[in-house]
């Protein structure tokens, strides 16, 4: 049983580890960091975190409650990350961020929808029908502690990385974001067109 539940959380951790991706959300975060001076680290886990808990214990009901569908929740977030995207390719500023107000910030589009985005959280509420609450409680939180070590890093990462390194990440990431936005809006539309 105990091997069961330890192998029933790795596969869960891995599993939001790769839709989190915060690795891959490093420019997309140090791009916002320049812009509003500084980013709370444990504001933006502790909202991530929170929504993500939120979501595995009421996430369907409370949309359904809404009116809201997933995959209309799916499709305002890749909104959400195409534009994001479009910032990062084009090097133009969609996205006001009030610079004096690091914890709104920190909460948009930090917390929601770069780290518990769209993908997160219909993945979560997916994974209910195959494995134990406790179990992806546990995966969550291990993913939050990953997600919270990379954010208090990102000075020194974007030491290591240098400017150049940086817009060529920048660009690439951008791209990458736009094609998994596409991606989500277009999987997401047909879901809803078939029903």
């Amino acid at each position: 049983m105990m091997k069961r539940n330890f192998q029933e959380i790795l596969t869960i951790t891995f599993t939001l580890f790769a839709v989190i991706d915060i690795l891959g959300a490093l420019p997309v975060l140090i791009s916002l960091k320049k812009k509003m001076g500084t980013i709370q680290s444990g504001v933006a886990t502790l909202v991530s975190g929170a929504l993500m808990v939120l979501f595995l214990l009421i996430g369907e009901q409370f949309l359904n409650l809404l009116g809201v569908d997933i995959q209309s929740f799916a499709i305002a977030g890749s909104l959400v990350i195409f534009v994001i995207g479009m910032e990062m390719v084009l090097g133009i500023e969609l996205f006001k961020t009030d610079s004096e107000d690091t914890k709104a910030g920190s909460i948009v589009p930090i917390a929601f929808p770069l780290i518990a985005g769209s993908g997160t959280l219909t993945t979560i509420i997916s994974m209910k029908a195959s494995f134990n609450n406790y179990n992806i409680l546990v995966g969550i939180v291990v993913n939050l502690l990953v997600v919270y070590a990379v954010l208090k890093s990102i000075n020194l990462i974007e030491r290591l990385l240098g400017r150049g390194g940086l817009l060529v990440l920048r660009k690439f990431f951008g791209v990458i974001l736009l094609a998994i936005a596409v991606k989500i809006f277009k999987s997401n539309l047909t879901t809803d067109f078939n029903m």
